[in-house]
């Protein structure tokens, strides 16, 4: 299937139409937080965030709820909890981590596995956007407008806290209530993001866009500009290639976000191997000649 065909598809199909709306969305809302979560070195916590929701969207299922609320309870939880062990403990702050996500991640495995089939829990793990009803498409266009909302209030707060900690202590942010805000916010970046790409690859989508935007700019604004195109580019072009070959959507638009990070890794203006190669053997030749 060629682009013409695919998106004659979408004009034709209203699930295709759903799927991309909330395919655009996911990139959006995961390239945005993403920036952060990145710049405050916290990219293992976002990994534990999006495990921590599997008992949470088990136990929604049983109940017979929107597993947005189930999701976020033990998301939240598992970030307090891990803030508490290492504030309270000699384990380090990776170490509760680790305990924390792997815990939350095995016990919502046991519940699906009570209450669930196998498909199911696929479908949780690794997203199925070509499924999402109307009603998890409006919900991720909630989440969405919060968080982007949220963000633009709070932009300053974040940045100071993000870069420079120690200022913002001295200005009298509050510099713990601003982290947990950051981590309700990537709670339900997470939550959102599920019918698209599931628990196991939401981190790749919280890290990949931000990461490959890194790579190309310094400055804050523009990193989010940037990471949002690419979240936004990897969902659509991953679910292109999901329809016309019958692939996981997850897995495809995973795929698509890590090769442009690799293009940016290897060709990056200022960061790039290649360039910094080509420098290094333009100081060489004029040390040569010197």
């Amino acid at each position: 299937m060629n682009v013409v065909s695919f998106v004659e598809s979408i004009m034709a199909y209203e699930f295709l139409q759903r799927a991309l709306l909330t395919s655009t969305m996911v990139g959006i809302l995961c390239g945005v937080i993403g920036c952060f979560i990145i710049l405050r070195g916290m990219s293992l916590m976002g990994d534990a965030i999006s495990h921590a929701v599997l008992p949470g969207v088990a136990i929604s299922y049983i109940l017979g709820i929107n597993i947005f609320f189930g999701a976020i309870f033990t998301g939240l939880l598992t970030a307090i909890g891990i803030g508490y062990i290492s504030q309270n403990s000699r384990v380090k702050h990776d170490t509760s981590i680790g305990i924390m996500f792997t815990a939350a991640f095995a016990l919502g495995i046991i519940i699906i596995t009570f209450v669930q089939s196998s498909a199911d829990l696929y479908h949780i793990l690794f997203g199925n956007v070509l499924a999402v009803p109307t009603s998890d498409m409006l919900m991720t266009f909630i989440v969405t407008l919060i968080v982007l909302m949220t963000i633009y209030l709070f932009y300053k707060e974040l940045l100071v806290t993000t870069f420079d900690p120690t200022i913002a202590a001295a200005f009298g942010l509050p510099i713990k209530l601003i982290h947990y805000l950051l981590m309700i916010l990537l709670t339900m970046a997470t939550v959102a993001s599920l019918q698209t790409v599931g628990i196991v690859l939401v981190v790749a989508m919280l890290i990949t866009p931000a990461a490959t935007a890194y790579l190309l700019t310094n400055k804050l604004s523009l990193m989010i500009l940037l990471s949002t195109g690419f979240g936004v580019f990897a969902s659509v072009v991953g679910l292109y290639y999901s329809f016309t070959y019958n692939l996981s959507s997850g897995s495809t638009i995973v795929m698509v976000a890590t090769t442009m990070f690799f293009i940016a890794f290897i060709f990056s203006p200022k960061q790039g191997l290649l360039w910094r190669a080509m420098r290094t053997r333009k100081y060489r030749a004029q040390l040569a000649k010197n």
